[in-house]
């Protein structure tokens, strides 16, 4: 659900309470994500989403990661109103326009002024940079061949979009409860006309709501995705109030980081779909060349049969019949209408020949193609689980073995970061340390884990190294590192799933094979039901973080 003007005015109030802003870095944390990190007292981070569905404008508390790389917009805004101060925020009457005006110095040092506008609107949702009227950039550029009425690139003359012709609800007193109020007042969605018909019509005023709304600080939501700054009490369904920030973040947040990761995962999951199916289908080819090589014996025995008996082949025939050696039956061999009996059998020895020496190169290219499938799968169930910074991690590790162009990083050093990988304090005793990847993995697994730590995972299945680091490793410990191993496992949808837990001493990384696979020795197995939400609640009161 998107906001609606009505909405939107109530959280351009709380944002202009906030003022002046000081704007001290700007990120683009996706394609459709702005951030502005401001302080006044306190800090802030004012997000800027252009999203078709999750388009807003709102102060949030939550975790953005940040890209690497900034687009050019991005240093364009950096250029312009990085280190300014926001001193006006205005909403264009009530539509889902807002300008930011903000307050900066030029190249030679003078005060000037910039206009963010933030246009709010579905799948038009745009970022625009102003100077005075004037068009400097934008999040997402307009020809004139794609809209006659209004364009959006650098140098054009900025225009607001048409406000069409309704009414101030505001202003209003009207006392028609079946009216459309989404067509005759400015800023009120359809949800929100549906909830006034619904109030007016058992009684309250069309200013009593009105008063109500311009009153409100909360966000009420029903459902995680229904939501508005008064009840929407004409769904009949049970709600939760949040202060009105928080509840767009309870609204937004998740969905949007599941966004991210798609855009950060999209491609990644088509190469590793693409190659797993590529292996797939190889795999049974090797399988009869592998069939066809270890029958290899037939062919020697054609060719002896032709050596031994020339005299009996008639020239230019596609096949001869002997009696066999043994007298057990009859052997039909083909051949080569246009070659004579010793070159037939010289191509049949050929034939024995290529099977009986290829058989070891066949049985290695069908090892080589197992590895890749079990490596793809794994890469695919971290995929699945993947969060921003995961899926940044697979992407260099597919960039490192060839299979993607590999991005160099002109701001970050050249020095590895540590991999993101999750760590839940358990006890004042105990941490344990989560993998979610194959690099995660082999870092906990050869990096971080001590001799005496402990390693859980998931049996004959692909799923995250767990590595356990405690003073008092009892019933609770191994339970706990269990469920998380088994959790984060392509199996964490089965019952009774089987952990093998074993001593970090115990564990020995396969030569020349990808980051995480290993061997283990000394082990237990204890059997899990993961529990998802168990899982979560459990995690969140232990605290956790990445």
């Amino acid at each position: 659900m998107a906001l609606d003007g009505i909405l939107l005015n109530r959280l351009t109030m709380q944002l202009k309470s906030a003022l002046p802003l000081r704007i001290n870095k700007i990120y683009q944390v996706s394609q459709t994500e702005i951030i502005f990190q401001c302080f006044n007292q306190k800090k802030y981070n004012l997000i800027i989403s252009c999203h078709s569905v999750y388009n807003r404008l709102q102060f949030s508390d939550m975790p953005y990661s940040t890209p690497e790389e900034p687009s050019h917009f991005v240093m364009l805004l950096r250029k312009h109103i990085e280190g300014g101060l926001i001193k006006q925020i205005e909403q264009i009457g009530y539509d889902r326009i807002v300008h930011l005006t903000v307050e900066t110095r030029n190249d030679l040092g003078d005060l000037t002024t910039r206009t963010i506008a933030v246009e709010l609107m579905g799948k038009y949702a745009n970022v625009i940079l102003l100077e005075e009227d004037r068009i400097l950039d934008a999040l997402k550029r307009i020809p004139p061949f794609e809209n006659t009425k209004r364009t959006i690139q650098p140098g054009a003359v900025y225009k607001l979009p048409d406000a069409g012709d309704k009414e101030d609800p505001f202003l209003s007193d009207t006392d028609d409860s079946h009216l459309d109020f989404s067509k005759s007042y400015h800023g009120v969605s359809p949800i929100l006309s549906a909830e006034i018909q619904y109030r007016m019509q058992n009684g309250q005023t069309f200013i009593d709501i009105f008063k109500e709304i311009q009153t409100s600080d909360q966000l009420y939501v029903i459902d995680h995705h229904l939501f508005h700054c008064i009840p929407l009490t004409h769904k009949q369904l049970p709600f939760i109030s949040y202060p009105l920030m928080q509840g767009l973040d309870e609204v937004y947040y998740q969905s949007e980081q599941k966004e991210r990761i798609k855009q950060q995962t999209g491609d990644s999951f088509k190469l590793v779909n693409r190659e797993l199916k590529k292996f797939r289908a190889k795999l049974p080819k090797l399988y009869h060349a592998l069939d066809e090589a270890l029958d290899c014996e037939k062919w020697r025995e054609m060719g002896d049969y032709l050596y031994t008996y020339p005299q009996q082949v008639t020239k230019g025939a596609k096949e001869v019949t002997f009696e066999r050696f043994d007298g057990e039956g009859m052997i039909t061999i083909p051949l080569e209408p246009k070659l004579d009996v010793k070159a037939n059998a010289k191509k049949l020895f050929q034939k024995y020949q290529k099977g009986h020496s290829g058989q070891p190169h066949i049985q290695n290219q069908i090892d080589l193609c197992q590895e890749e499938i079990t490596y793809f799968e794994a890469l695919q169930q971290q995929l699945e689980i993947a969060d921003v910074q995961d899926a940044k991690e697979i992407r260099q590790e597919l960039a490192k073995r060839g299979y993607m162009p590999t991005v160099v990083s002109k701001i970050r050093s050249q020095k590895e970061t540590k991999p993101n990988y999750l760590t839940i304090k358990f006890n004042d005793h105990t941490t344990i340390y989560v993998g979610k990847n194959n690099l995660q993995n082999d870092f906990l697994s050869f990096k971080l884990g001590r001799k005496e730590d402990w390693w859980f995972h998931a049996k004959d299945t692909h799923g995250a190294h767990v590595i356990v680091q405690t003073d008092n490793f009892d019933e609770e410990v191994i339970r706990a590192s269990a469920h998380l191993a088994a959790y984060y496992s392509k199996a964490r949808h089965s019952s009774s799933v089987p952990v093998n837990y074993t001593q970090v001493k115990n564990i020995k990384k396969i030569p020349k094979s990808v980051a995480g696979l290993v061997r283990i020795s000394n082990y237990k197995t204890i059997f899990i039901d993961p529990d998802a939400s168990l899982i979560q609640s459990w995690m969140q009161k232990r605290g956790c973080n990445e």
